[in-house]
C-alpha cells in the first residue's frame, strides 16, 4: 500500500536508504515517537489550557474536560475503526475511504515497519492527529452542548468524517486528492479546516450561548490561555516536524518553518490589533501565533524562510479579521473562534503553496508543481482539495450531529444548568475551590 510516507521514502531519501526502507532505523524510531509523545501533550494540556482559560470560570472545567473526551474517544474510534477507514484498502471505494481490514488493527503486527519504523508508531501518530482534529471543534460548542452527546458526536464523527478525509488526502494510490496530486504537509486540509469548520457547523446547528451580546462573558484566565499556547507551539515541533517521518532534513526544515512563520504571524497580529483597538494584548499575541502554527501547517515542509514570512504574516491577519470581522458581520457564536482561526487560517496555508512551494522535487512529493511547474495546476488541485473537504465535512458534521443528539435525547442542555454553569450541573465540580 502506498501512501504519503512511501511518497517521502521515495522522494526525499538517499538511495542508500532506500534500498534498506524496510528495515528499522533508530533514529527515525526514536523522533518519530518522541513527535508522536508531543503531539499528544498537545490536546490534553496545549488545547485543554488554551480554550479553558478563554471560558466562564462556571465552564472551566467542562471546557477541559471537552477537549480531554474528545482525545481519549477519537483515540479509540481510531483504533477500532478510524485507522483503517483512513490507510487501509478501500477496495472499490478507495478513491474516498480505506474500509473496514484493519478494524481493531487486525492484519498489522508489532514486527511491521512503515518504511524505517515502527507500524504501530505510525498508527498512534496519526491518532494523535485524530484526535486533536476533533478536539478543535469543541472550541465553537462550549458552555452549552451535553457532555454525552458530545462524546457519541466524537465517536462517530472520527470513524465516518476525519478517516475518508484523511484517506482521500494522504491515503496513497487510487485516493481521490492524493491521485490529483494535492499537497497538505502536515494536516492544513485534514486537521484545521476539517476541525474548524466541523465546529462552526456544530456552532450553526446547536445555537448560540443564552445572553450573548447582553451578558458579560469574560475570560476566567488568560494566563491559562497563554501557557496552553506555549504548550501547543511546543507540541506543534512534532506536529510539523514529525510529519517528515523520520530525521531528515525535511524534518529540518519544517522545524525551522514551524518557529518563524507563528513569529511573524504573532508580531502582525499585535500590530493589527494597536491600529483597531490601540493596545496590544496577551491574547492577541497568542492568538497570532496560534494562527501563524495553523497556516504553516500544510506548507511547513515545502516553503523557504520568505514563504515562512508571507505565511504566518498573512495567515494572522486573515484569522485576525475572522474573529473581530466575519464573525461579528455573520452573526455566528464560534465561542473560542474555532473556525475563524483554524479554518480560515488552514484554508489560506493550504492555497498558498500552489504559489509559495520551493520548485524542488526533492521537497514536493506529487503534483502539477512538482510535474511540469505549474502553480496555476497546483493551485486548481488545491482549490479542488480545500472544497471536497470543505463539502465533505460539512455534509458529514450534519449527519453525524444528528445521530448523535438522536442518540442522546438532544444535544442542549437545559437553560438551568446554562445558567448555573456546566462544570456545577454536569460534572459536579469546580476548577478551583477557595
Amino acid at each position: 500500500m502506498k501512501s504519503k510516507l512511501s511518497w517521502l521514502l521515495a522522494l526525499c531519501l538517499s538511495p542508500a536508504l532506500l534500498n534498506a526502507a524496510d528495515k528499522l532505523d533508530t533514529g527515525d524510531t526514536a523522533w518519530m515517537m518522541v513527535s508522536t509523545a508531543v503531539v499528544l501533550l498537545m490536546t490534553p494540556a496545549g488545547l485543554a489550557l488554551f480554550y479553558a482559560g478563554m471560558t466562564r470560570s462556571k465552564n472551566v472545567l467542562n471546557t477541559y474536560a471537552m477537549v480531554v473526551g474528545a482525545f481519549v474517544v477519537a483515540f479509540v474510534a481510531w483504533i477500532v475503526a478510524g485507522y483503517s477507514m483512513a490507510f487501509g484498502d478501500g477496495g472499490s471505494l478507495q478513491s474516498f475511504m480505506g474500509g473496514f481490514g484493519n478494524m481493531f488493527l487486525n492484519g498489522i503486527s508489532w514486527t511491521d515497519l512503515s518504511g524505517t519504523y515502527p507500524t504501530y508508531v505510525f498508527v498512534v501518530f496519526q491518532g494523535t492527529f485524530a484526535a486533536i482534529t476533533i478536539a478543535i471543534a469543541s472550541g465553537s460548542i462550549i458552555e452549552r452542548m451535553k457532555y454525552s452527546t458530545w462524546l457519541v458526536f466524537v465517536f462517530i464523527w472520527t470513524i465516518a468524517v476525519y478517516g475518508p478525509i484523511t484517506h482521500m488526502v494522504w491515503g496513497g494510490d487510487g485516493a481521490l486528492l492524493f491521485d490529483a496530486g494535492a499537497l497538505d504537509f502536515a494536516g492544513g486540509t485534514v486537521v484545521h479546516m476539517n476541525g474548524g469548520l466541523a465546529g462552526l457547523v456544530l456552532a450553526v446547528l446547536i445555537g448560540k450561548r443564552s445572553g450573548l451580546n447582553k451578558t458579560a462573558m469574560k475570560p476566567m484566565s488568560i494566563m491559562l490561555t497563554a501557557l496552553g499556547a506555549a504548550l501547543l507551539w511546543f507540541g506543534w515541533f512534532g506536529f510539523n516536524g514529525g510529519s517528515a517521518f523520520g530525521a531528515n532534513g525535511i524534518a529540518g526544515l519544517a522545524f525551522l518553518t514551524t518557529a518563524l512563520a507563528p513569529s511573524v504571524a504573532a508580531i502582525t497580529w499585535l500590530l493589527l490589533e494597536y491600529m483597531v483597538y490601540k493596545r496590544f494584548t496577551l491574547l492577541g499575541a497568542v492568538s497570532g501565533v496560534v494562527a501563524g502554527l495553523v497556516a504553516i501547517t500544510p506548507a511547513a515542509g515545502f516553503v523557504d524562510v520568505l514563504g515562512s514570512f508571507i505565511i504566518g504574516a498573512v495567515g494572522s491577519v486573515v484569522a485576525f479579521y475572522g474573529v473581530v470581522g466575519l464573525k461579528k458581520k455573520l452573526g455566528y457564536d464560534d465561542s473560542l473562534d474555532a473556525f475563524g482561526i483554524h479554518f480560515l487560517a488552514g484554508l489560506w496555508g493550504a492555497l498558498s503553496i500552489a504559489f509559495l512551494a520551493v520548485k524542488d522535487n526533492d521537497l514536493l512529493w506529487d503534483g502539477p508543481l512538482k510535474e511540469s511547474g505549474d502553480r496555476i495546476g497546483q493551485f486548481i488541485v488545491q482549490l479542488e482539495s480545500v472544497v471536497v473537504v470543505g463539502l465533505f465535512t460539512l455534509i458529514g458534521t450534519v449527519v453525524v450531529y444528528y445521530i448523535a443528539s438522536l442518540l442522546t435525547g438532544g444535544a442542549r442542555v437545559d437553560e438551568d444548568t446554562e445558567t448555573i454553569g456546566l462544570d456545577e450541573e454536569i460534572h459536579g465540580e469546580k476548577a478551583l475551590n477557595l
